[in-house]
């Protein structure tokens, strides 16, 4: 790929990027803003979905006017998005009717429980690949028609919209002329057959969801429509889509079946591509759609954790023992061990392969020699243990054993964190020169869709464009690796709710 630039929206569940990729993949300019976090209640989470399109706006623009580039130079934009996240607007006037309603959000847990109680988690699992869980985007629907006021009668006469933030943000780009999602973000939300790759008529049913407010869904690499010319002086092609962490799937180049990859953001997401027959987990792993191009769908095994970096800002913002995210790699190091000291961040529950949504977060093992160090590096520790158990879990379902996991985000950035994640794995860790991959993966599929790259020359582009900045090889001896491991499950067992 020579020649235009790619424009990159990367909306994200604490800021909004955007950012200008050249021919040769580099990053030529970025633009973020962050954004607020709602909690009207305990367990809830919302977003203002009008300051986020505000924010992907301002950014976009910023973006390319510090790579002191125009708008006709742009030959695609590419959307990468946080999942699950739940928008619903009036179709005349692009308003939405209540905040969005973000994955993390619990509101809906008793709901859950109750289809659960019913028996109807099995059908859901071989319909949509998913649980019956509140992190997924159909009960957050069903909660917003029945707790504003008309909104179901309104949704089924089609004078509702609903969207996933992507499909939000392609609406407002296009000028309120295109209503659509793609695959990857459709898989997430318990209305989406992922064996025919179509939405689901019983699932629609079963969670109370009106058709007609569902987006078509397309591939992740595909013409979705033109920005409206108003907003940056000329049309613009918007040719790719997908969730936050299939889009990093992609810009990791994990092409091949058994391909791992985990993105350490607000939490931690971890993606194995299983090739074009979906995998059924026995062990409550997410059985998902990994990106579809040309029709040819690719499916994945994923693990979620709720809270990665969510709990270095924690450190910071909640209980002040840090004043920046990087001093969490010098505490750490400055440690010859943990002191036995054990963080279980079930701030929000608990995920894969758990999926305890009752669960809270707890600090073990504390004693009058404990630090704010000891509790810094248990943070640290506790995505590298639940990181180990998705593997763990991944593997016992039938996936190869990763002879590296690549590792994007901003916690990928801690030196101390990748050693010590590749010593629990018992693997190397693969990262990249450039942390941005989710950015980056939207890049890919715009220029796919935009005709800038053929479909099978992608993997070996990305792989000639991202080289590896560094690579991590596990050092702990064995048995060290097992009583650790045993420390975190026994502080795991203490915060179950079952």
């Amino acid at each position: 790929m020579t020649g235009p630039y790619i424009l990159a929206i990367d909306q994200g569940t604490t800021s909004t990027r955007s950012m200008l990729f050249g021919g040769k993949g580099n990053r030529v300019a970025t633009a973020q803003a962050e954004f607020a976090q709602h909690y009207p209640s305990p367990g809830w989470v919302e977003h203002d979905a009008e300051e986020i399109w505000r924010d992907t706006l301002a950014t976009a623009r910023a973006a390319i006017v510090r790579a002191d580039a125009r708008a006709r130079d742009i030959a695609a934009i590419g959307i990468a998005n946080q999942r699950e996240t739940v928008v619903i607007w009036d179709r005349r006037t692009g308003a939405p009717i209540h905040r969005a309603i973000v994955w993390q959000d619990r509101r809906t847990a008793d709901r859950c429980d109750a289809l659960r109680a019913e028996g109807m988690e099995e059908r859901v699992r071989e319909t949509t690949g998913l649980l019956l869980d509140p992190y997924f985007s159909a009960t957050k629907i069903g909660w917003i028609l029945d707790h504003v006021g008309g909104a179901r009668e309104r949704a089924v006469r089609g004078e509702l919209a609903f969207g996933t933030i992507d499909s939000f943000l392609l609406w407002r780009l296009t000028g309120g002329r295109v209503h659509a999602t793609d695959a990857s973000n459709a898989s997430r939300t318990l209305l989406f057959d992922i064996n025919r790759g179509e939405w689901d008529e019983e699932m629609c049913r079963l969670f109370g969801v009106p058709m007609a407010m569902l987006p078509r869904v397309g591939d992740n690499a595909e013409r979705y429509g033109r920005t409206d010319p108003a907003l940056f002086g000329t049309e613009i092609p918007i040719t790719g889509m997908a969730g936050d962490q299939q889009a990093a799937l992609v810009g990791q180049g994990c092409f091949r079946p058994g391909m791992v990859k985990a993105t350490y953001g607000t939490g931690c997401f971890v993606v194995m591509n299983s090739g074009d027959k979906p995998v059924r987990s026995n062990h409550r792993l997410l059985t998902t759609i990994g990106y579809r191009i040309g029709g040819k769908t690719a499916y994945a095994l994923e693990g979620s954790i709720f809270v990665a970096g969510a709990a270095v800002k924690w450190l910071r913002d909640g209980m002040g023992l840090i004043t920046r995210a990087d001093e969490t790699e010098d505490m750490a190091t400055q440690l010859p061990d943990n002191g036995g000291v054990y963080m279980v961040p079930a701030f929000t529950g608990l995920g894969a392969p758990h999926w305890d949504a009752q669960a809270r977060g707890a600090i073990l093992g504390l004693t009058l020699g404990s630090t704010a160090a000891h509790v810094v590096r248990a943070a640290l520790e506790a995505v590298a243990y639940q990181t180990m158990d998705l593997v763990e879990a991944m593997v016992a379902d039938g996936g190869p054993l990763p002879g590296a996991l690549r590792v994007d985000g901003g916690m990928a950035a801690n030196d101390w964190f990748c050693g010590f994640l590749a010593d629990m794995l018992g693997a190397r860790v693969d990262r990249p020169a450039d942390l941005e991959t989710t950015a980056w993966g939207a890049a890919c599929l715009a220029g796919l869709g935009a005709g800038l790259w053929e479909a099978g020359e992608a993997g070996e582009a990305l792989e000639t464009l991202r080289p590896f900045d560094r690579c991590f090889e596990p050092g702990l001896s064995p048995d060290r690796r097992a009583r650790m491991a045993a420390g975190w499950h026994e502080a795991l067992r203490r915060v179950r709710s079952d």
